[in-house]
């Protein structure tokens, strides 16, 4: 099967380990993503419905300016994709102009020429929430025609789609019986000196963790399946003690700015479903 790549770069990204996921999420009528991150679960799973939630309100602006205007928002962003703006000073042109502008939709097809003709393909914000990833120098940035028309088709075709912008929590409470939540949150670092929250301008700590792990007992217990992602290490190995399921792989990393740092990593697949007397 043809794994359905997101129109976004983005640190974490999913498709090379979509295998694994899909062989662990359980039916259901609606898929839940606290932490939709780049979509790809969203865009290689079938469910009928779904709620989309992230705490960037940069990604949640682009999806549902994507899903609603379709061609028009397309033909919008591919502007920036010429040879005039692939160069450092209209990056840092532009950059300033999304850093400033109020204009939603102007500020999502910016998001997009940012986010591929960044660094490393790097979303950062600065302690203040301004986007501060710095200029990539690619020789041609790649445009995403094709993935944006799969995203913008699955909306408005193919399954029913909800976007949120909220914290977790609060899109945790609104799973019901009969539902399935993908949680894949930011990860615990893997080491003490290791940095994990340099992709939003909101951390996301150990109590978090914690807090998510308690949240997903919960559901658990009412009967609602919660598949999560995280690294594998002694801690979160602790807090999803009570999962039904753990599944531990190896993953490529490719986010490092050096190639010598580009390792494979321990990750794991925590399944929580109600056991069955």
């Amino acid at each position: 099967m043809t794994k359905q790549r997101s129109f976004l770069k983005w640190p974490g990204g999913k498709l090379r380990v979509m295998a694994e996921i899909t062989a662990m999420l359980p039916a259901g009528k609606r898929l839940i993503e606290p932490f939709v991150g780049s979509a790809v679960v969203f865009l290689n799973t079938n469910y009928p419905s779904y709620i989309l939630n992230d705490k960037n309100q940069d990604l949640i602006n682009i999806y549902e300016c994507l899903a609603e205007l379709g061609a028009d928002f397309i033909k919008q962003c591919k502007r920036y994709f010429t040879p005039k703006y692939n160069d450092p000073d209209k990056y840092y042109l532009l950059r300033d102009k999304f850093n400033k502008t109020t204009d939603t939709q102007k500020r999502a097809a910016l998001f997009l020429y940012l986010n591929r003709h960044s660094y490393n393909g790097l979303v950062r914000y600065n302690s203040s929430g301004g986007f501060n990833a710095p200029f990539g120098r690619y020789k041609k940035p790649y445009f995403p025609d094709k993935e944006m028309n799969f995203f913008y088709n699955k909306c408005k075709i193919l399954a029913k789609v909800k976007f949120c912008c909220e914290d977790f929590s609060k899109i945790l409470q609104k799973a019901k019986v009969g539902d399935v939540i993908y949680a894949d949150p930011p990860y615990v670092p893997l080491s003490e000196t290791a940095h994990f929250t340099s992709y939003q301008p909101n951390g996301f700590d150990l109590k978090a963790q914690h807090k998510l792990a308690a949240m997903v007992n919960k559901l658990a217990e009412k009967n609602i399946s919660v598949l999560l992602s995280n690294h594998s290490t002694d801690f979160t190995k602790e807090i999803y003690s009570n999962a039904t399921t753990i599944k531990e792989f190896e993953v490529q990393r490719f986010i490092s700015c050096k190639v010598a740092e580009r390792r494979k990593v321990k990750e794991l697949l925590a399944l929580f479903v109600e056991d069955k007397p």
